[in-house]
């Protein structure tokens, strides 16, 4: 039987797979194809990363636009925090839906199923399978098909942290792959993303989470090979998006507020919601007449890097007829951090999230180095020590995992990945 398994290292940059710092990573490179030109997508956070690993498309046409967004729930827009356990249902009941698009939990209900265990943000975790057609396993709530809740003794209870990851290797290896062996099992380490949002890149705090979370991949990838029994196992071992340094916190919502172009910091007309390296704005039907002035404002900001608004949202994955009207970066530099790593940007105040310290990690927007996943990929025909250099994104990895299984990827916006690229 052809099988997939796919593993997450939760904002691990592509630069940071090393010999001394990954050696099962590195090593891994040597039995798989490793993709060198690899990308996320725009804002790069985990919870929209997620539903375009699930889909395979981008966030315009799933839906899930950031790691914080806007809806109106009945009172005007507000900006919700995706990772809270109760987002999937807030935006159930304000839109009546979840994602636009299938995810691989959908597409395999009925052919052998998956299986999901992610230590992740509660929001990036449901969105893998926000409609309970599979089974979800994650520490603020496990689901059966039906999202029917489990039990904490059948539930996945572990710490948020890297013991916790590590505890959920342990299950995974034993439960997942040698006894239940769906067709697709997933799992989404919270390390090294979780610590690096808390400490200096390159510090040894940092490393040592990235040892962790590599141990971790080094004993899945073995634990594949031992339980594959004759079946053709498909084995993807990628992060999600990278990190950067916080060099300055920019108060936009504040400025905004300060220029006439917002009514107040809870107002409905123009709301703002931060992603760390980027920033969306929505804006009322009532208040798209202030639009241009607000993208002329922005224009005249030494802080703000790229501004895409209108039909330019689209070159970045957007609908450009939503309520999302605009969305900006930070200017971002090469330079280095006190431990010598490149990458310093500058991160919007977020008054939804803890997650920005000052020279800390962060990310969220088109940054070189935040934009720099890895991508490994072992069997199914991929050659041994091959290498890469073509264009992949987050957005191939679903129709890659259902090229394996034989199944159709059709509206997908990603490509399976081969030996040459897409």
């Amino acid at each position: 039987m052809k099988r997939a398994v796919l593993v997450i290292c939760d904002g691990l940059r592509a630069d940071m797979v090393t010999p001394d710092l990954t050696p099962n990573l590195w090593a891994l490179r040597d039995e798989g194809t490793h993709f060198t030109n690899h990308r996320s997508v725009f804002p790069s956070t985990t919870r929209t990363t997620s539903a375009s690993i699930a889909t395979g498309c981008l966030p315009g046409r799933h839906g899930l636009e950031g790691n914080c967004v806007a809806i109106d729930e009945g009172d005007g827009l507000v900006a919700l925090n995706v990772g809270h356990p109760a987002f999937r249902d807030r935006l159930r009941a304000a839109t009546g839906r979840t994602l636009l698009v299938p995810t691989l939990a959908e597409r395999l209900k009925n052919d052998g199923g998956s299986i999901v265990y992610s230590n992740v943000s509660p929001g990036a975790a449901y969105f893998q399978d926000p409609d309970g057609y599979g089974h979800l396993y994650h520490r603020d709530g496990s689901f059966g098909p039906g999202l029917q809740r489990l039990d904490e003794t059948e539930g996945l209870t572990v710490s948020h942290d890297a013991d916790g990851d590590a505890a959920m290797t342990d299950r995974f290896c034993d439960e997942v792959l040698a006894r239940r062996r769906p067709r697709l099992a997933v799992l989404w380490q919270c390390e090294p993303d979780h610590t690096q949002h808390a400490v200096p890149l390159g510090s040894p705090a940092h490393h040592a989470v990235i040892a962790r979370a590599d141990a971790n991949a080094g004993r899945i990838a073995d634990a594949v090979r031992g339980t594959a029994d004759g079946d053709d196992v498909l084995l993807i071992v990628a992060s999600d998006h990278g990190h950067e340094t916080v060099g300055r916190v920019i108060p936009l919502e504040d400025l905004l507020i300060e220029a006439g172009l917002k009514a107040g910091i809870e107002s409905s007309d123009v709301v703002m919601a931060s992603n760390g390296f980027s920033a969306h704005i929505y804006v009322s039907d009532e208040a798209r007449g202030r639009l241009s002035d607000i993208v002329r404002f922005l224009e005249g900001q030494e802080d703000v890097g790229d501004i895409f608004t209108g039909n330019d949202l689209s070159r970045v994955g957007h609908r450009s007829d939503t309520k999302l009207a605009i969305s900006v970066t930070a200017k971002c530099t090469d330079a280095v951090n006190e431990f010598g790593v490149p990458g310093i940007n500058g991160a919007f105040r977020d008054r939804l999230s803890g997650e920005t310290h000052m020279g800390c990690g962060q990310h969220g927007g088109l940054g070189v180095y935040e934009q720099g996943p890895f991508l490994i990929v072992r069997g199914g025909g991929f050659d041994a020590g091959g290498r890469s250099g073509a264009e992949t994104s987050a957005i191939d990895i679903a129709p890659t995992i259902l090229r394996h299984l034989e199944l159709p990827s059709g509206g997908m916006d990603g490509k399976p990945v081969s030996n040459d690229g897409p």
